[in-house]
């Protein structure tokens, strides 16, 4: 870096650094939370609802076992009842995270017939996609071809909410063939011939199908439609959420709020988490000798935890939640699936070491941190992705196509609700300065 750059970062660590003190003293509520790690509520919302701590009769707050609800519909029951019924189910989580109804058999129909209709990409948005050759960061290739879309829309910067939810239905179609078309574009160096979306098949099916080329056995597509269904909405409260709801706050566009989404979802602290588990479980598949060995795998998370393992970070990846502390019900359906999934590969044994780890770390953050945790969504979702054989890359743009049905749900809301989104903030200055000329400041020394 440039000597005189270095000394700007080293006066913006200087200047902006908070005392922790003043925090505490001015009952700061930084990062939106409470003092017990509980989120500050700053808003009303019917989209998602989770639920991990229940208040007594005198008001003090208590963990329970998770529990997610779409529109006061318990996620697992919906998971529950698409597989006895055979079918996929994202779409119908879709509809009914914007329309707060679960449609009748006419009317989901039709809805699937809309959104396979706006699954096809303009062919000069794939030129644009094309031009994203030589960049790796797919997450970026995502926010260029989002932003790019607004040049098809014959009225992009309207906030009237019929335009709204055109252009939200039609994200949400069209992200599985962006997210599919950035990687094949990478992965074959810009001579890939794109797959048109099949408009026969769901929209698990044809991610699967335009990203390997061929329709995915049944058991996969199956599973896929559940993740999506399980990544599609988290509460209001969550990092890209909030981020597109403050946006979209200020009416600004469609486009632009659901970029804002993108962006905050590529930070390795709300999007990456599942690319960071398998990252780890890497590591402790080459340093722990005996897979078996419960001991070996405890100590080893215990140095992870101390900063002598892993990252540095200090941190167990997957295993922790902002609101779930007993248990993620998103991470039990995908438990039970990875085992499943796990014994048709031959990947058994490795299943059994994610289960130890998963097992062993939530003693190892109590003993260690005084913590009850449990492991999240996270931990076993890269596992299943990387026995379907989607390449890590993809596991945050994954995420997005999944969720971008959330963000589009959540801005109608902020939209119909009309409250532009201003929260305040604390000095940290002891006092207020004089100016100074600049002819009487003093020279740096070079």
């Amino acid at each position: 870096m440039d000597n005189f750059l270095q000394k700007i970062a080293e006066l913006e660590e200087r200047h902006d650094r908070i005392d922790p003190e003043l925090v505490r003293k001015k009952n700061i509520k930084l990062g939106l939370r409470n003092f017990d790690g509980t989120g500050v509520v700053v808003g009303i919302t019917s989209k998602g609802q989770v639920i991990g701590y229940e208040k007594d009769k005198w008001g003090k707050s208590h963990p329970v076992p998770g529990k997610l609800y779409y529109c006061g519909y318990d996620v697992e029951e919906i998971v529950k009842t698409i597989e006895k019924e055979k079918r996929y189910g994202f779409e119908e989580v879709v509809y009914l995270l914007l329309t707060g109804e679960l449609p009748n058999r006419d009317c989901l129909e039709r809805f699937e017939n809309i959104l396979a209709e706006r699954r096809a990409l303009p062919e000069l948005a794939k030129k644009i996609i094309r031009f994203n050759t030589e960049n790796d960061d797919q997450m970026g290739a995502l926010h260029a071809a989002v932003a790019a879309l607004h040049k098809f829309d014959p009225n992009p910067c309207s906030t009237d909410i019929r335009d709204v939810t055109r252009q939200c239905v039609d994200l949400i179609a069209k992200f599985p063939t962006i997210v599919a078309y950035n990687y094949c574009v990478l992965r074959d160096n810009g001579d890939t011939i794109f797959i048109e979306p099949d408009p026969e098949l769901s929209t698990a099916q044809n991610f699967l199908y335009m990203l390997h080329g061929e329709v995915p056995d049944e058991f996969v597509a199956h599973l896929f439609d559940i993740m999506l269904i399980l990544h599609a909405e988290h509460g209001g409260g969550n990092n890209s959420t909030f981020t597109v709801r403050t946006v979209s706050s200020s009416k600004t566009n469609t486009y632009m709020a659901i970029c804002a989404g993108v962006a905050s979802l590529a930070g390795y602290l709300h999007g990456g988490a599942n690319a960071s588990v398998m990252k780890m479980m890497d590591e402790i598949k080459a340093n722990v000798k005996d897979w078996h060995d419960e001991g070996e795998i405890y100590q080893y998370l215990e140095r992870i935890l101390d900063r002598k393992a892993g990252d540095g970070s200090g941190k167990i990846y997957g295993i922790g939640h902002a609101v779930y502390t007993i248990s993620d019900p998103r991470e039990q359906i995908l438990k039970e699936k990875a085992k499943i999934l796990a014994e048709m590969k031959g990947r058994s044994e490795e299943y059994e070491l994610y289960e130890k780890v998963g097992r062993l770390a939530v003693k190892a953050v109590k003993k260690k941190k005084g913590r009850k945790v449990c492991p999240n969504v996270d931990f076993y979702s890269g596992f299943i992705y990387d026995m379907m054989g989607i390449p890590r890359e993809l596991y945050t743009p994954i995420f997005a196509m999944a969720r971008v049905a959330g963000w589009s749900a959540h801005r109608i809301e902020e939209i119909i609700q009309g409250k532009l989104i201003r929260p305040a903030y604390v000095s940290s200055l002891k006092g207020m300065k004089r100016y100074i000329p600049l002819s009487r400041r003093r020279r740096s020394a070079k």
